[in-house]
């Protein structure tokens, strides 16, 4: 499959089955955001895999949304701040390179036949009391994870020319 193939097959997945996600198939998912960029190589992230019933109703009570409860297991995404990149002018790189490992995280998911759907309107406080997080550390992206039940919507995109001048 071309890259191109694969990115316009990715999309949000808001409704899952049942069926378990393969063992080998999270490790080569976890193996690809193990390659992914980030600013300086500092790789300030963290992945979590919620697999467990119970830490998967906590995680649920982070987001309460129907679809989002079909998921087998979770993914949180987390910045660790101690050791994202700073730019000389105070931007902090954490945002953007967790942002680039969880991409890949969907597309490696996508190439396996798993679906997955960006989730950042959580209740981050709410998770950094029902897990366990280092003190700099936050909770920034969750990913359900699994085979998809529904099938993708067409997307909406700009034309070529309005995206690039």
């Amino acid at each position: 499959m071309s890259f191109l193939d694969l990115v316009k097959q990715r999309y949000s997945c808001r409704s899952y089955q049942e069926k378990s996600v393969e063992q080998e198939k999270l490790d080569y998912v976890m193996e690809c955001v193990r390659f992914a960029p980030s600013a300086v190589n500092k790789q300030p992230w963290m992945f979590r895999v919620v697999k467990n019933d119970a830490e998967k109703e906590n995680l649920r009570e982070c987001y309460s949304r129907d679809w989002f409860n079909t998921a087998p297991m979770y993914i949180i995404c987390s910045i660790l701040h101690d050791e994202e990149w700073v730019r000389k002018d105070g931007k902090h790189h954490g945002d953007i390179d967790i942002a680039i490992a969880v991409e890949h995280l969907c597309l490696a998911a996508t190439e396996q036949g798993l679906a997955t759907c960006w989730v950042c309107n959580f209740d981050a406080e709410k998770c950094k009391q029902l897990f366990t997080f280092a003190e700099n550390e936050e909770p920034a992206v969750l990913i359900p994870i699994g085979y998809a039940a529904d099938e993708a919507k067409e997307k909406k995109r700009k034309d070529m020319d309005l995206i690039c001048k």
